[in-house]
């Protein structure tokens, strides 16, 4: 959440300004997505928002049991939180269009499709959650090398393709080319069944509504770390276990790329991004339970779970008053407190006073036990 806050800062202009500079040249490559294969600091935001929702249902489900809920209550609220995460989705999504913008790739939608069938599968054994896991991998993979490949005189330029993008694939990688592959094909057909001001023809980014069923493994993974954490271990070996997970995952998605079976993309969500950026959000994980947990350190965490108790008032928020906020900080303070380390850095500093404002609603909200959940 707060990787997705500094969006605000624009952290990413500064290598605009000073391309020479190494450090910037890091700092905005972290700050933005990749344009297709790869995995920035910044394109594991949604797979960790996704992973927490999974984390967190088992410690949910475990809660519901002890105040005696039966089974169906507890399916019906997993079904209307699934409903009403798609909805917010598409009603964020759906900002200052004149209708209803019918799409499934925004985070909270992508969650919401994939969330009942988690809270089902959070009931079966481990063996069938494995192999369902096991099942969204392959098969998503299987299915997308099976599509076929376009045809080689494909006008790339006619569906958002730029003719000198110099991200395509040759040869068996271009069953996972940009809007030519089996997820572009779906939402061509699939969100064409929608009103809409004019046909879909592509998304200018690639993104897909079908991301959503490895994003449920990825959720998946999620559960298990959930489930782990539950378990009566000690710190330490919890701790050993998510280290192990954490790079075994991130290995194998690694292998999958450089064996040439399956890139690392998070735009159509391939099977080896599935793991590989799940080997790293474990790994992040990892780091703030021997923080927290195993070294005690908590004080230093106070300003991140501000942040963290309040996920969906925080997404809403970015979403809906950013602009609002910093259109009133200079219209009230004038430009020159942004400015006071020249030009390159006065959007820096307006997306923090930006982050700043935001964290104060939060710390309000928090002091006041005003949690927004869905």
């Amino acid at each position: 959440m707060l990787l997705m806050l500094a969006e605000a800062m624009r952290l990413w202009t500064l290598h605009d300004a000073f391309p020479a500079s190494r450090f910037w040249a890091i700092v905005a490559y972290n700050t933005t997505h990749v344009p297709w294969q790869g995995c920035s600091l910044h394109d594991l935001i949604q797979p960790a928002f996704s992973f927490l929702a999974g984390a967190s249902l088992p410690f949910s489900i475990a809660t519901r049991r002890a105040r005696g809920e039966p089974f169906g209550r507890m399916l019906a609220h997993a079904a209307w939180r699934s409903a009403a995460l798609i909805l917010l989705g598409i009603f964020l999504r759906s900002l200052e269009r004149p209708g209803t913008y019918w799409t499934f790739e925004d985070t909270l939608t992508q969650i919401g499709l994939g969330y009942t069938f988690l809270f089902l599968l959070a009931f079966a054994p481990l063996r069938v959650q494995i192999v369902a896991f096991a099942t969204i991998l392959v098969g998503f993979w299987a299915a997308v090398v099976l599509y076929p490949l376009p045809d080689p005189g494909f006008d790339y330029t006619q569906v958002g393709v730029r003719a000198d993008w110099p991200h395509l694939y040759t040869g068996f990688l271009a069953h996972f080319n940009k809007n030519s592959n089996l997820s572009w094909a779906f939402d061509v057909w699939f969100l064409n069944l929608f009103p809409r001001e004019a046909p879909f023809r592509f998304n200018s980014g690639g993104w897909s509504t079908l991301s959503f069923i490895p994003t449920l493994a990825t959720m998946m993974l999620g559960m298990w770390a959930g489930q782990w954490l539950m378990t009566p271990r000690t710190t330490i070996e919890k701790l050993k276990g998510l280290l192990v997970a954490g790079v075994a995952l991130a290995l194998a998605g690694l292998l999958f790329q450089w064996l040439h079976v399956c890139p690392i993309v998070k735009r159509i969500w391939t099977s080896s991004y599935t793991l590989y950026s799940g080997g790293l959000v474990v790994l992040m994980l990892a780091a703030f339970y021997a923080l927290i947990e195993w070294r005690g350190w908590r004080r230093w965490s106070f300003p991140l779970l501000v942040i963290g108790a309040n996920s969906i008032a925080v997404y809403v928020m970015s979403w809906t008053i950013e602009h609002f906020v910093s259109s009133a900080l200079v219209r009230h303070l004038g430009t020159a407190p942004f400015a006071v380390f020249g030009p390159p850095f006065e959007p820096v500093l307006r997306g923090a006073a930006v982050l700043l404002v935001f964290w104060s609603i939060l710390f309000w909200m928090y002091r006041r036990r005003i949690f927004l959940r869905i």
